[in-house]
């Protein structure tokens, strides 16, 4: 039996991606989700693609007591992959309170059970919105944080900050923060992928809802911004390759390889496309021409952010293969086929 893995928030867009691919790599999974923002459908797609029936817990990590009965109650876990938190940037600018108490409650409950019951590896999702609007292109793990353009942003912020504390005080307590950027697309088996239970919020599901007809319009929010077409600029990723920078990240954590308990790494393809570029890429690889209109610019949003993921490369050997058209492509595919699902 291989080691056994807890992904928090596993029925989630990229938790789900993230255990079909450390199944595909040999361990053993379980899920902690409470279907705020996901459904248990999302196990039957996993199901099909692995052949492996993934156990989910339904649980608020953020509720102290359901967190400590669940760890004391799986003393087994050898890592935790930590993702189980609210992500929607205009959302948490209406409910800031809402947002912290989510997202820093729920981390905290983990770490401390974690410690509590001898789980010495943590990978933490977190966000290239920690840097805010970055004065310099593309941003290393180095590059210092900016103001927070959102109080989600801020909660990554805190996380991290909350994680490297508590890093120094306990030297056996290994964590892996990873950094993403823009995660999009869905898995090539066309059997899971995003499907938010409230209104698709990111561009790419905006895109693809709106060429389905299930959305009048995608927004474009901002045309002025100084960028080389006026609109925001952003590294997208495939969810796919971000799922397998976890199990990357999780055979480092098993095999120390880290220089210190407490290691950053971006997770980008390293180029920035623009939201005006991104909507033509869907046009051009699907054949489907977007109904967009170009309006105001939006609060909580940054000018211009893409990476620089050498770090990720060299010491967890991973690097991106898939690309924007491909990100489009298998994003439409997954689009037409949810609305067939039989979701009970």
């Amino acid at each position: 039996m291989g080691k056994k893995v807890l992904v928090t928030g596993g029925c989630g867009y990229i938790g789900s991606h993230t255990l079909v691919d450390l199944i595909d790599n040999g361990y053993e999974v379980c899920s902690v989700d409470n279907f705020l923002n996901s459904d248990d459908y999302v196990l039957k797609g996993i199901a099909t693609i692995t052949g492996k029936n993934v156990v989910n817990e339904n649980i608020d990590l953020a509720d102290a007591q359901a967190c400590k009965t669940y760890f004391q109650k799986h003393q087994d876990i050898d890592a935790v992959i930590h993702f189980a938190a609210l992500k929607a940037v205009g959302e948490s600018v209406e409910e800031p309170i809402w947002y912290f108490k989510n997202n820093l409650n729920s981390l905290l409950n983990v770490v401390e059970n974690c410690i509590a019951n001898g789980i010495n590896n943590l990978i933490f999702s977190s966000s290239c919105s920690v840097y805010g609007n970055a004065s310099d292109l593309p941003v290393t793990e180095d590059t210092p944080f900016m103001e927070a353009e959102s109080p989600y942003a801020r909660t990554k912020q805190m996380g991290e900050n909350m994680l490297e504390d508590i890093a120094k005080r306990y030297p056996d307590f290994n964590v892996i923060l990873l950094r993403y950027f823009n995660p999009a697309g869905a898995h090539i088996s066309n059997e899971i992928g995003e499907d938010p239970k409230k209104i698709g919020l990111n561009l790419v599901p905006v895109i693809v809802e709106t060429a389905l007809g299930t959305r009048e319009k995608t927004m474009v929010h901002g045309s002025d911004y100084e960028t080389r077409d006026g609109s925001c600029i952003r590294d997208y990723i495939h969810v796919m390759d971000l799922a397998n920078a976890h199990t990357k990240a999780v055979e480092c954590l098993f095999k120390s390889k880290q220089a210190s308990n407490c290691e950053i790494y971006n997770l980008g393809i390293g180029e920035g496309v623009s939201v005006l570029e991104a909507i033509h890429a869907f046009e051009s690889e699907t054949g489907q021409k977007l109904n967009y209109e170009l309006g105001p610019r939006r609060a909580g949003d940054v000018v211009s952010i893409y990476s620089n993921y050498k770090k990720a490369g060299k010491e967890l050997g991973w690097e991106p293969k898939l690309n924007i058209k491909d990100i489009m492509r298998t994003a439409w595919a997954w689009e037409q086929k949810k609305g067939t699902l039989v979701k009970e």
